[in-house]
């Protein structure tokens, strides 16, 4: 923060006694704050809300914890610390129990509810909006909200989560908005301060670590950059060039020496012939340049002081085979007492998992993995084993991390290094290319802050590999912040039910998705009145005063069209030919009689005619963009509405006034995409015969999303019974309302997937864990992410259903939360 100078410790004295709660803050933390960090801090010393844009691991959570630091300084005052995942509201909780203590903090995450009275309650942003529609009594003295994570806003499934929040919070309560660097920080902070009132926006654009980026070809970590002296900064290294190039490949010794290990004298050889260096000699092509096994990098990394390292792979499968590979290489990255405290940390860590579970969960294999330093982390390991080895890495005990993408979602798992071994994931349809925005949040968690003096970021050589286009990647730091909001059924009613059907319609126009619209708005209507402007003057270009000109431009232009028409259609029916005729000769008398015809200045203003009238069609079409976006989300909500109300949730008195029926009463409490099929099926009693685990398999049905389609056992593999029945009827309600929501203008829902439900069904029943896992054909951490999920619907019925319902929703709900599924790391 400060030079030394005279002066800068002047102005640091000003700024301190200025802002006294954040000089003191600042001095208490490890580090020294950053001048974004204090920015923050001071504005919301000041009492105003702020936004914060910073790069992954730049100290963005230190503003949050500030706010916190605030609420505890005042009798009685509460702060919410929401975040999009539950393992980030578990990692924050123990970090904050750490400081202030287990009484004051609580955590609420749908299924797992630790002291939600407490001063400061960590939370997932579901359950924040889930209290805010229900007015909970534990919004009193609410004064902050810090919003983690805050750019999932764009999530197409959830993003509306973070405007509902945001949109309803009451204006006193001051906000934390912590992003990701987004290329629209600004226009996200506009729409906070119109929304919430007072809003700081601060952007950081500087890593706290600088990033280092190298390419692995072969044995060697070349610099993307050029790192000479005078080079441009984001110059692509020519070596890298030259390599992608077909005489770039060729090397000076092959293959299989190099498995030989002909030890340094080659590895000297091959770097000097890549470099077209001294020492080397110039082989024959090389067909293709081969990557050197994952063992062999992850020593590489070990000797060049590279570790820990966190290898980015796109696919679960392979994270697990790569710990293998390196399991049978024999590599070993810790010493003795490492691996003695490892096997300490695991075994307490786990201690509540039953004995017999432990060989189905792979735990023999797993710590002894763990205790070489190298482990797997994705989302279908158990989130115990994830959790362990999250505080294995940050304790630097376990070195390799062979991770999926989610790692990069905001979990504090910083490293030395990371590893790309590809640029390219599969999306669930197909190979596509990682954006600029998802490579930086990887690489974001290269260099470790008060550790590290620069983190490394490598990218391992493939035969497709451009140079320029990951350079590109690097250097585009910044992506858009693009609202996902649309409106649901619940949020219908509970808007409707606080506010009107009016008032609600204004209130969904002040969500950032309209904010966005309007503001493309703007621009396209300032084209439009440009346009306008020069319509004017081809209007006055080709007035005549012989007669109206437009007038008669207009049947010249009619004319044409016809005439063009008659040409192309020539297949059209005798009678539509002659009417065309018949138009034509009229076309043509008009034309002639009119008394611009005889205008001896015709043509020039035919011209100028001509010119206006492709403007004003340019005119009308950009007219036609504005009254399409403008009060787009509003539409939406009105065709939402409009189903609610066939289907007697809302209904209308004779004064035009929408109010909630019983059925949308019930509606108000039912959060998730089934919303409506939920409700309906609730109304119409289709759930009320189904015994504890039948009600948990159905329940399962609802909430699983299938990764391919026919996942599942099929109609024989089902439970029968009850089940049957009311999975046959509950998936033609579910038709029934597909078509009325298109009929409707919405977009409808996805079938009932069933592919789950006899897996959830024997779990319910008590069966073994190896059993279950058998028959849903999928890792443990999958199965206990959709039994969590299941749960959260079951304990949504038994709140709302009729009694009956109601208690085989307690019975089912106790009967999915036992075993792994209970068992909880924090």
């Amino acid at each position: 923060m400060s030079d030394g100078s005279p002066a800068a410790r002047y102005l640091a004295a000003q700024s301190a006694r200025a802002h006294p709660l954040t000089a003191a803050f600042a001095a208490r933390q490890r580090f020294e704050l950053d001048p974004f960090q204090v920015a923050a801090c001071q504005s919301l010393e000041d009492g105003r809300s702020v936004l914060v844009a910073a790069p992954t691991g730049a100290g963005k959570t230190i503003v949050g914890e500030f706010a916190v630091h605030l609420a505890m300084r005042e009798p009685g005052a509460k702060a919410f610390y929401t975040t999009p995942m539950k393992a980030l509201s578990n990692q924050k909780f123990r970090e904050l129990v750490d400081v202030y203590g287990a009484d004051e903090v609580g955590l609420l995450t749908g299924d797992t509810n630790i002291n939600g009275s407490a001063r400061i309650v960590v939370m997932t942003t579901e359950v924040l909006r889930n209290m805010l529609y229900a007015d909970s009594p534990a919004l009193r003295g609410l004064q902050f909200v810090v919003m983690d994570e805050v750019h999932y806003l764009a999530d197409r499934f959830r993003g509306a989560v973070w405007e509902e929040v945001i949109i309803h919070l009451h204006r006193s309560v001051r906000m934390i908005a912590l992003s990701a660097t987004v290329s629209n920080a600004e226009e996200f902070g506009d729409w906070l301060d119109t929304v919430r009132g007072d809003t700081d926006v601060v952007v950081s654009e500087t890593r706290p670590v600088p990033l280092e980026q190298h390419v692995l070809v072969r044995g060697d970590l070349l610099p993307l950059f050029d790192e000479r002296a005078g080079a441009a900064a984001s110059q692509v290294n020519q070596e890298l060039l030259r390599l992608r190039s077909p005489k770039g490949q060729q090397f000076s010794s092959d293959r299989r020496r190099d498995q030989r290990g002909s030890g340094r004298r080659d590895g000297d050889a091959h770097r000097n012939a890549q470099r077209g260096g001294r020492g080397g000699t110039r082989a024959a092509y090389a067909p293709r340049m081969e990557r050197i096994d994952r063992p062999e990098v992850v020593s590489l990394l070990a000797r060049s002081n590279l570790l820990p390292a966190i290898f980015f792979i796109f696919s679960r499968v392979g994270c697990d085979a790569a710990v293998q590979q390196v399991r049978r290489s024999g590599v070993r990255l810790t010493t003795a007492e490492e691996r003695t405290e490892i096997r300490e940390i695991v075994e307490d860590r786990t201690r509540a998992l039953a004995e017999e579970d432990l060989a189905v969960l792979g735990y023999w294999e797993w710590r002894d993995n763990l205790e070489r330093g190298v482990a797997a982390h994705h989302a279908g390991l158990l989130p115990a084993f994830k959790e362990v080895v999250e505080e294995l890495f940050k304790r630097k005990l376990v070195k390799v991390v062979f991770a999926t993408e989610t790692l990069a979602l905001g979990i504090n798992m910083p490293a030395r290094t990371v590893v790309l071994e590809k640029l390219e994931k599969f999306n669930g349809e197909a190979r596509v290319a990682i954006t600029s925005g998802e490579y930086t949040q990887l690489t974001g968690r290269a260099g470790r802050r008060g550790i590290d003096v620069e983190g490394h970021a490598v990218i391992q050589w493939t035969e497709s590999l451009d140079p320029q286009s990951v350079a590109a990647l690097a250097s585009r730091r910044t992506y858009p912040l693009n609202s996902s909001f649309r409106p649901t059924y619940n949020m219908a009613v509970n808007l409707i039910d606080q506010f009107g059907r009016d008032r609600a319609r204004e209130v969904l126009e002040s969500s950032f998705a309209q904010f966005q619209a309007d503001r493309s708005v703007v621009g396209i209507a300032r084209q439009a009145r440009e346009k306008e402007q020069s319509l004017a003057g081809y209007a006055d270009a080709m007035t005549c005063d012989r007669g109206d000109f437009a007038e008669y431009s207009g049947i010249r232009r009619d004319l044409s069209d016809l005439e063009k028409l008659n040409r192309n259609d020539r297949t059209a029916p005798a009678k539509i030919r002659q009417r065309r005729q018949n138009e034509l000769q009229d076309l043509r008398r008009r034309m002639q009689r009119h008394p611009c015809h005889e205008c001896p200045d015709r043509e020039n203003h035919a011209r100028w005619a001509e010119r206006y009238w492709r403007l004003r069609r340019d005119v009308q079409r950009l007219r036609q963009q504005i009254e399409s976006r403008t009060g787009t989300v509003a539409r939406v909500f009105d065709r939402v509405v409009d189903v609610l109300s066939e289907l007697d949730y809302v209904s209308v008195d004779s004064e035009g006034r929408t109010t909630l029926t019983a059925a949308g009463g019930t509606m108000r409490r039912i959060y998730g995409e089934r919303d409506l099929l939920v409700a309906e099926a609730l109304r119409r009693g289709l759930w009320d015969r189904l015994d504890a685990p039948a009600l948990a398999a159905l329940a399962c049905c609802l909430v699983y999303e299938p990764r391919r389609e026919g996942d599942g056992p099929g109609e024989y593999g089902l439970p029968r019974g009850a089940f049957r029945t009311a999975l046959s009827e509950t998936q033609e309600l579910w038709a029934v309302l597909d078509d009325l929501e298109r009929d409707h203008r919405l977009p409808g829902s996805e079938p009932v997937a069933t592919g789950l439900a006899t897996a959830m069904h024997s779990w319910a029943r008590g069966m073994l864990l190896d059993r279950v896992l058998l028959e849903a054909d999928m890792a443990a951490g999958d199965f206990v992410r959709w039994a969590k999920q299941t749960i959260d619907l079951l304990d949504q019925l038994s709140l709302v259903a009729d009694a009956s319902l109601a208690s085989t929703a307690r019975d089912a709900l106790d009967a999915v939360r036992r075993g792994i599924v209970a068992y909880s790391g924090v």
